[in-house]
C-alpha cells in the first residue's frame, strides 16, 4: 500500500508540473519573447520593426507553410496593437519607437487562444505608451 500511494503522488506531480505552462526565459533571467520599453530605449531605433530586427530578428522569421490550403496560410506573425489588429509585418514600420512599452511574440499556439483563430503565424502584439 505505501508503495501504492508513492506512485500515485509520484505520477500526480509529474502530470501537475508536466502540464504547468512555460515561459521561454534567456539566461539573463528575462523572457525571450518579450522586448521590455528599456530594451527598446536603449536600443535607439525609429520604428517598432527596428526595434525587433535589432533585438530579436527571430520575430520577425518565416513561420513556414501554417495550411494545407495556401491562400489561407499565415508564414508570418500577424501585428497586434492593444488588443486590435493592426496588419503584417510591415506595418510596424508605420509606429514610432518612441511610442511603444512593450514588443511581445506570440506563437501560433498561444495566439490562437490569445486572439482567436486564423492567427496561424503567430502574433507580434505592441503595447503603446498611455
Amino acid at each position: 500500500m505505501p508503495r501504492l500511494r508513492v506512485f500515485l503522488v509520484s505520477g500526480l506531480l509529474v502530470a501537475t508540473f508536466g502540464c504547468a505552462p512555460t515561459q521561454t526565459v534567456s539566461r539573463r533571467g528575462q523572457d525571450n519573447q518579450l522586448i521590455t520599453e528599456e530594451e527598446i530605449e536603449a536600443s535607439r531605433a525609429p520604428t517598432a520593426y527596428d526595434v525587433i530586427q535589432k533585438l530579436r530578428a527571430n520575430f520577425l522569421s518565416y513561420r513556414g507553410e501554417t495550411s494545407f490550403d495556401k491562400r489561407k496560410s499565415q508564414p508570418y506573425p500577424t501585428v497586434y496593437v492593444d488588443g486590435q489588429e493592426f496588419g503584417p509585418l510591415s506595418s510596424l514600420r508605420t509606429i514610432p519607437a518612441s511610442q511603444v512599452a512593450t514588443i511581445r511574440l506570440y506563437r501560433s499556439w498561444e495566439a490562437t487562444t490569445k486572439f482567436g483563430t486564423g492567427n496561424m503565424g503567430g502574433v507580434i502584439a505592441v503595447t503603446t505608451r498611455q
